[in-house]
């Protein structure tokens, strides 16, 4: 006897800079429409994900946190991990550092340069337990169905997720997996990790309207920008702040140097 779990891997809570989605309706809208676990992915942030996972089992879902995280040669998704991943190092070493915590790695939208997916040839060093062979925000359907045959001739299990931004696009594409000799009840998050693994999985989706992801990524570029302008501005500022303290500081020292040596010149000090 087999179960068939349905779950979207790559999902985006309003941590991530690109998404204003609340967990708790991204978890209501996985639920209404039979999911039985969704994955919050937010890029290089955990900590809504954590939460996710603890609030899972009220939605009847199976709690399973995770993390986009950015490496050196692309974006990794990490699923089961309740520590961030190492940032900007080679995609290989991050994915060793999630199989090494109990965590799957799975390589999101490859091939999608402009969507920060990884290049073939770095792809062919990274040995990952899966590949996301259908992303529902691809504009076309090229760079899933190259991912697929990536995925077939070396032998990954391909999984699909709906890269969801909004919570109306969460399941728009998900992954069933079949489980033997598993109830629901006894449906865990490690139970699902270990199915991705032995790759019984199918994908099922279809893609996001290309004007909605057109807008999506066109309005995403800003925030990004958006966000790392104000980041900087609050370098420059806080720069800028300890330069004049520090211009301050050397002023008020070389007053006092100055009458330190008046007063030594002076009759009186001797």
């Amino acid at each position: 006897m087999s179960l068939t779990v349905r779950i979207d891997p790559h999902v985006h809570s309003e941590a991530s800079y690109d998404s204003s989605a609340p967990t708790e309706l991204l978890l209501e809208q996985a639920a209404e429409i039979g999911l039985d676990a969704v994955v919050i992915t937010d890029h290089d942030v955990l900590h809504e994900s954590v939460r996710a996972a603890e609030l899972a089992p009220i939605y009847g879902l199976v709690g399973i946190p995770g993390v986009e995280v950015s490496t050196a040669d692309g974006h990794l998704l990490a699923l089961g991990v309740e520590e961030m991943p190492p940032r900007r190092k080679p995609m290989s070493e991050t994915a060793a550092w999630i199989r090494e915590r109990g965590g799957v790695a799975i390589v999101p939208h490859p091939f999608q340069r402009s969507r920060h997916g990884v290049r073939r040839n770095r792809l062919e060093t990274v040995d990952p337990d899966a590949i996301e062979v259908y992303n529902s925000w691809a504009f076309t359907g090229w760079k899933n169905r190259r991912a697929r045959r990536y995925a077939d001739t070396f032998g990954y299990p391909g999984v699909a997720g709906s890269d969801a931004h909004k919570v109306g696009f969460v399941g728009r594409a998900y992954t069933e997996i079949e489980i033997d000799d598993v109830t629901r009840s006894g449906l865990t998050a490690d139970v699902v990790l270990d199915a991705i693994r032995d790759g019984a999985t199918r994908v099922e989706g279809r893609r996001t309207p290309i004007p909605t992801s057109a807008r999506h990524y066109a309005g995403a570029g800003v925030r990004k920008s958006g966000f790392y302008a104000k980041y900087g501005a609050y370098r420059s500022g806080a720069l800028a702040k300890y330069g004049a303290y520090r211009s301050g500081a050397l002023a008020k020292t070389g007053v006092v140097q100055a009458v330190r040596t008046l007063y030594r010149l002076s009759p009186l000090s001797g």
